[in-house]
């Protein structure tokens, strides 16, 4: 395998440094840097290093170029300015190299016994003479078969590497080029650099720009200003957007691209006329997004306006009746806001029912299910999150899906989801739950599998944060006055001695939580300082909530924070707690991926759809195993074993901390929560309103009053680009 600079030539100052990595222990993933420890060659005692050390593997062979530094805290460490790969030189070397799991097929059992048949002749036998490997014990042919295709596929990303050394492009993303691209990955990348940023998860634009100006694409030249347009816009859609203003948007790719705003005004024509974006007045779209919104706004007033009604039976009926017959079956009696929701639903082919915790949304789903079983009508129940769906089937006692689920996605499909116009969903009435959630793209899926004589209810907290993808499904259809609404504002879920469904609504109301010292399930550890404040959560999660309340720190206890950064930010906070509840051990095998360790046992979330997989944004799970020889994982998704390559690990995090925005849909016993001055920006009503509605027994609040106090005043809703609402108000959608 060549050889590999990873940066520009040295200075003359620079010394040389060789060595083999012995073990990262820390690596930036965003910059690179890292520190880590290298035994110099001829060396027993290992030493630290520190600097840019991207893409490079422990047990590899390394030719540093820098100079020795004294750390006022830690000490002599040698500062690294560039570096390239050498094949080890020791049998030891090769032992670690082969064993470190860089080949699949090779794991430290195979990488000891290759090396005491072959030593120092091991990599020329793997490279030349690879039947040979047959003489080592365990190795058969498949296995051999399996460390061969392994080889080659090192060797090409091994040269996708040295082409795209300069640019900061770490080995788990040279890979998923490699995947994305085969042979021709180097031609892509060279020919349309930009195609990296769309094709590839975690490969931004600004790392394709990069390398598309090292390649000697000029500034203003139209393909990179229009790769940075759609870029901008796909940004936009990332942050809830269903389109940009025309300034909006030649503002942001300006700012990304640092070029003049008028040169974009000409792409943006050029883009429209070739259809890769739509223009309908002064907004942008992405096709996509477009397509969905009109289609979600005319799909819902086909639905509304059609003359089939496969309920029609509940316009007909005796209502004191049907009510007073429901009661004697029941253990709760309807309000005359209740009942009003029910008759709604059942007699209105679209509806919402919108309220907080503890205001009736379940009672009154669980009251229209009876009628219509009465009726021996049919009902599907679904929710955006495995979660959600889950608490549903509790709440009602029948089957819910996710409303991928219910849609039958198959990835097979030429159209992704079974269930459409031509096959739509057999249901006098279809409930979704938890519409806070939906996003504009999902929602147009599902209502094309509506028929339009069946009827759909919206159940949801339209106060809780709106969905991570873009779109404002919920609000837009209250807002848009021409679909029934019952919005529930009376508490009835509530027990004497319980302050959590009280004081979510008393921050929904913009007024200050109570705190009392009589209080078993609301608490406040007040603390100013960032880190006393996450030292205080990380006691709490891992030993004193467990030690008075005997709460589970593994299964019962979340951590929610408001932000990524910082010391009490979901980064820190995972790093911490992992160290605390998921310590490194013998029995638990690890693997590192630049600054992060993934460990058997670790709480784990997936961080974008994977529709192959049926695992989603959001999803939380367990890593039940990693298989070192074949570099792969084992995730336990609520009960369901997903495989994981090494290089989708890129799409996990961990999971002991995550964000607020992250937890929606989801409950949990307990949850802690983090709320300090730091967090300014992130500071919101719905933002704390939905992390304390995430929690079922318990919520622990850390940090300052003052904070709590800046949430509950700030009712700042951020604005987002969409017009479904302005769509629903008009017979004729575009």
């Amino acid at each position: 395998m060549p050889a590999q600079n990873r940066s520009a030539s040295p200075s003359l100052l620079t010394q040389q440094l060789e060595g083999v990595l012995e073990r990262i222990t820390y690596q930036n993933e965003e910059n690179g840097y890292t520190i880590a420890k290298l035994i110099p060659r001829g060396k027993s005692q290992e030493i630290t290093v520190v600097g840019t050390l991207t893409g490079a593997n422990v047990g590899e062979s390394l030719r540093l170029q820098g100079m020795w530094i004294n750390h006022v805290q830690y000490g002599r460490q040698f500062e690294v300015r560039s570096f390239e790969v050498t094949m080890p030189a020791t049998v030891e070397g090769l032992r670690k190299y082969l064993g470190s799991g860089l080949i699949k097929g090779i794991g430290p059992v195979n990488a000891g016994r290759i090396v005491d048949a072959f030593g120092i002749e091991t990599l020329e036998v793997i490279e030349s003479a690879p039947q040979r490997l047959l003489e080592v014990a365990g190795i058969g042919e498949k296995r051999v078969e399996m460390i061969l295709k392994a080889w080659e596929e090192q060797k090409q990303i091994k040269e996708i590497m040295l082409f795209l050394q300069s640019n900061g492009v770490s080995t788990s993303l040279a890979v998923k080029i490699y995947k994305q691209y085969g042979q021709n990955a180097i031609q892509v990348v060279r020919t349309d650099p930009y195609r990296l940023a769309r094709d590839i998860y975690g490969i931004g634009f600004k790392t394709a720009d990069k390398i598309a100006r090292q390649l000697g694409i000029a500034e203003d030249a139209p393909s990179r200003i229009q790769a940075g347009l759609l870029f901008a816009l796909g940004k936009l859609s990332g942050e809830g957007h269903c389109y940009a203003e025309r300034g909006q948007l030649l503002n942001a790719a300006a700012g990304l691209l640092e070029i003049e705003a008028a040169l974009c005004e000409p792409q943006v024509d050029l883009l429209v006329a070739q259809g890769d974006l739509i223009l309908e007045e002064e907004a942008l779209y992405l096709p996509p997004f477009h397509y969905a919104e009109v289609g979600a706004a005319g799909k819902l007033r086909r639905i509304q306006t059609d003359a089939r009604d496969r309920l029609a039976v509940f316009k007909t009926i005796n209502w004191p009746l049907a009510f007073n017959a429901l009661d004697k079956v029941s253990s709760f009696q309807l309000t005359e806001q209740q009942k009003l929701a029910v008759r709604m639903a059942l007699t209105e082919k679209v509806s919402v029912l919108t309220g907080g915790p503890g205001t009736g949304k379940s009672t009154i789903t669980f009251s229209i299910i009876q009628l219509l079983k009465e009726r021996y009508c049919s009902v599907l129940l679904a929710a955006p999150t495995g979660r959600a769906a889950k608490r549903l089937s509790e709440a009602t006692g029948l089957e819910a899906k996710t409303i991928h689920r219910l849609l039958e996605y198959s990835p097979t499909s030429s159209d992704a989801f079974v269930r459409d116009q031509e096959n739509p969903l057999d249901a006098d009435m279809i409930i979704i739950d938890e519409t806070s959630m939906v996003d504009i793209l999902l929602l147009n899926h599902l209502l094309s599998a509506i028929e339009t004589g069946s009827h759909l209810v919206f159940v949801g907290d339209v106060d809780q944060l709106p969905s991570v993808g873009p779109g404002n499904v919920l609000r837009d259809m209250i807002d848009c006055g021409e679909i029934p609404v019952t919005r529930l504002d009376t508490i009835f879920r509530q027990s004497e001695d319980s302050y959590i469904i009280v004081n979510a609504h008393r921050i929904n109301q913009g007024e200050f939580p109570q705190f009392s010292t009589q209080s078993k399930d609301f608490f406040l550890f007040p603390e100013e300082d960032a880190e006393k404040a996450a030292d205080r959560v990380v006691e709490l999660t891992t030993t004193r909530i467990k030690s008075k309340f005997g709460f589970n720190p593994q299964t019962d206890i979340q951590v929610l924070s408001p932000m990524h950064r910082g010391d009490t930010g979901v980064s820190e906070l995972n790093r911490r707690l992992q160290n605390e509840l998921n310590p490194p051990s013998a029995s638990r095998t690890e693997y590192r991926q630049g600054g992060r360790v993934f460990r058997e046992g670790d709480r784990v979330m997936q961080m974008r759809n994977d529709y192959e997989r049926k695992i989603f944004n959001g999803d939380m799970g367990v890593i039940q195993q990693i298989d070192l020889e074949n570099q792969a994982l084992s995730l336990d998704f609520e009960g369901r074993l997903v495989p994981c390559e090494y290089s989708q690990l890129d799409e996990l995090t961990h999971a002991y901390a995550v964000s607020i925005h992250k937890s929606q849909g989801s409950e949990f016993p307990v949850v802690v929560i983090p709320i300090l001055m730091q967090h300014y920006m992130m500071l919101q009503r719905n933002l704390l309103y939905t992390g304390v509605t995430r929690a079922r027994k318990m919520v622990v609040l850390v940090g300052s009053k003052r904070a709590i106090a800046r949430a509950v005043k700030n009712n700042q809703i951020a604005r987002r680009n969409t017009r479904l609402a302005s769509r629903l108000r008009v017979k004729q959608t575009r």
